[in-house]
């Protein structure tokens, strides 16, 4: 299946509950009577595995696509974050667990300590925040032009 690498060995799930879980991938909001006759099953047979799949934490939630855009969120940023000391990790993490304009943080190897992603409205908002992030360490932010996948 394209997008899904599973080793099964080991794993109570079969190639059912793969082409399932590719088909919500593909689209969450199909019934679980559409997906059914995509796998050849009853839709609630398919709930019922999707309910398996919940329980095992493959599927762990549900998301949508969506345009910030449209909403006005027209800055988008790519912020590495370099920590001033080992003790600001946790405040860092907290304060970062507040605050909508984040999308994405990973903690990384290599260069700085975080990568995030962040969307707000505004220049001023975006230079706002950054001021923040100064109480915890520095940054490196690069701006995106367009998306392109």
């Amino acid at each position: 299946m394209k997008g899904i690498h599973l080793v099964l060995s080991n794993q109570p799930i079969d190639e059912i509950d793969l082409r399932i879980l590719q088909q919500l991938l593909q689209d969450a909001t199909q019934s679980h009577k559409a997906i059914g006759q995509q796998v050849h099953l009853t839709g609630q047979a398919v709930g019922a595995r999707i309910r398996k799949l919940q329980d095992l934490g493959i599927i762990t939630g549900y998301t949508i696509s969506w345009n910030p855009e449209k909403i006005g969120q027209v800055v988008h940023a790519f912020i590495v974050v370099f920590m001033k000391s080992n003790t600001a990790h946790q405040a860092f993490l907290s304060y970062i667990q507040h605050q909508e304009s984040v999308i994405e943080t990973h903690r990384v190897s290599g260069e700085g300590c975080y990568w995030m992603r962040v969307r707000v409205h505004t220049p001023l908002e975006l230079n706002a925040f950054l001021d923040e992030l100064l109480t915890y360490g520095n940054y490196k932010v690069s701006l995106s032009i367009g998306q392109v996948k």
